[in-house]
């Protein structure tokens, strides 16, 4: 019934904010938030964090805009840690949600199977530390995704707000820094160019990383089949 109850939340806040957590609605308010900013700047860094961990817990749409709106509204830096902090927030309330309404169930549902899933479960206990930052580094998963397995699987709170923090950290600074200078685009009447996470700058070194994290992984899995071949000799 909680977990009903946030989810239906989630959907309301959804339809009554669709029209807020957009670029145009950023465009529209600029002068307003600026203002708002210049006047009452540790307010507006109280309010801009707290919203950005609603829009996270509830899987609103909007997440990207918020990011961009702490890059244009504070800079990259300080702009990065208080979109960190608000997303990271944000992901561990969903998480604990999700846990303590399902999660710890199916977890030992998993536990207790037998077959693929079970095999599954295993391979992401066995492997959490790695996962947790390869699902964060790689943006293969939309970031409520990456926010539910956790808690699907069991993993520890602590595990997941470590790897939370630091793994979103160098997507996070790539959209804020694009925020940073929105200025002089919605002065041109244009809208931020998110495609330059495709460009070999930016994405030669989060591959790098990802390949960082997915190093563990590989060479378990290299020496587990090694010793099995040493086993069949």
């Amino acid at each position: 019934m909680p977990l009903a109850l946030f989810v239906a939340l989630a959907i309301a806040l959804a339809v009554v904010f669709r029209d807020s957590l957009s670029f145009e609605a950023l465009a529209q308010n600029r002068e307003t938030l600026i203002a708002y900013r210049d006047s009452h700047y540790f307010a507006a860094v109280a309010v801009f964090i707290a919203l950005y961990i609603a829009v996270v817990t509830f899987s609103l749409p909007g997440a990207t805009v918020a990011t961009l709106a702490g890059g244009f509204l504070f800079g990259a830096f300080p702009g990065v840690l208080f979109n960190v902090a608000g997303a990271t927030i944000g992901a561990s309330c969903l998480f604990l949600a999700v846990r303590w309404g399902l999660g710890e169930w199916l977890a030992a549902k998993m536990d207790a199977s037998s077959g693929r899933i079970k095999q599954v479960k295993d391979s992401i206990d066995t492997n959490q530390w790695p996962m947790l930052f390869l699902i964060r580094l790689l943006p293969i998963l939309p970031f409520f995704v990456a926010n539910l397995l956790p808690a699907f699987v069991g993993v520890p709170l602590r595990r997941f707000v470590i790897s939370t923090g630091i793994g979103i950290i160098p997507g996070t600074l790539v959209i804020t820094s694009i925020g940073s200078g929105l200025g002089s685009v919605l002065d041109e009447g244009g809208a931020p160019d998110l495609g330059v996470f495709f460009e070999p700058r930016i994405l030669l070194p989060l591959l790098g990383l990802a390949a960082l994290s997915a190093a563990p992984i590989v060479y378990k899995r290299y020496k587990s089949n090694l010793g099995g071949s040493y086993e069949k000799d």
